[in-house]
């Protein structure tokens, strides 16, 4: 957990970094030839203003929010992360309220019991620095800043497994999204690279433990997903950290499902690279 929360401290929240995370252009240019060139599509053209009510404190404000149907999705990763044409749309999936410090992903913002927000009150907000939120765009590590802020918030209110879970998953899939587009021409590209895929195998690795732990307690579906989609996002991680007992137990699971057509294709063809992996490990230890 060392650092997983790390840069809290310029929300004045510097005493919460170390918590535990579970319990046990717009203008035209002239071209060459003398006409317009083509309007240039900016990242601040998928955006706008959206107002919401914080129902911590119920005062309004506004949240940068990325407009229904304007992203191209261009594909996805292995992992389920999406990928869309000239926008990470995950850098705005964080509604973060700027006057009390309380932050969640989109899904789970309105949904707070009263004992929750009072833990938030008591441990977030009160010693919160109120923030002037001004940008346009937010770079990769002020988005960064607010899932560290949504997840310490997740621990304050004591969430669901799950929902941490899939905070520490959409962080590490945002470190990605930071690594890929790092400038190589950066005299420290090779450094900042490498602590952008530290600070991402620590988040999948918490996110890991928690959809386990979520799935031995909760029911489906869970942040939205039914349990073959969930199942496959724990064999891919699983197998990434080499556990493949259990990578392979899942996979079974969701190749024996008839739920989900899609999710069973892509589970066949983690199948084979489950049992490739295993055969070369093998073939290390002989």
């Amino acid at each position: 957990m060392a650092g997983i929360l790390s840069g809290l401290a310029r929300f004045g929240l510097g005493k919460l970094e170390n918590m535990e995370l579970y319990e046990a252009p717009k203008k035209e240019e002239a071209g060459t030839d003398g006409k317009p060139a083509p309007a240039v599509v900016q990242e601040q053209d998928f955006l706008f203003d959206k107002s919401c009510t914080c129902p911590i404190c119920d005062k309004e404000f506004k949240n940068r929010t990325v407009k229904v149907g304007k992203a191209k999705l261009s594909g996805s990763d292995l992992d389920l992360r999406p990928r869309y044409e000239q926008i990470d749309l995950l850098k705005y999936d964080i509604i973060m309220c700027p006057y009390c410090g309380y932050a969640a992903l989109s899904r789970f913002f309105k949904f707070v019991t009263s004992p929750q927000a009072k833990n938030i009150k008591k441990t977030i907000s009160a010693t919160f620095e109120p923030q002037k939120e001004t940008k346009e765009v937010y770079t990769y590590d002020e988005a960064l800043e607010r899932y560290k802020l949504a997840l310490a918030n997740a621990i304050v209110k004591q969430s669901k497994a799950s929902e941490k879970a899939y905070i520490c998953l959409k962080t590490a899939w945002l470190l990605r999204g930071k690594a890929e587009r790092l400038d190589k021409n950066l005299p420290d590209y090779e450094e900042q690279k490498k602590l952008c895929e530290e600070e991402e195998t620590e988040f999948l690795h918490n996110a890991l433990d928690g959809f386990l732990a979520a799935r031995q307690s909760e029911s489906f579906p869970m942040c939205g997903m039914d349990e073959p989609t969930v199942d496959y996002l724990i064999a891919v991680t699983a197998m990434r950290f080499e556990q493949y007992d259990v990578s392979s137990r899942l996979i079974a699971g969701v190749l024996q499902s008839a739920s989900n057509p899609r999710m069973k294709d892509k589970a066949r063809d983690l199948k084979e690279m489950v049992m490739a992996r295993m055969k070369e490990k093998s073939a290390v230890r002989k």
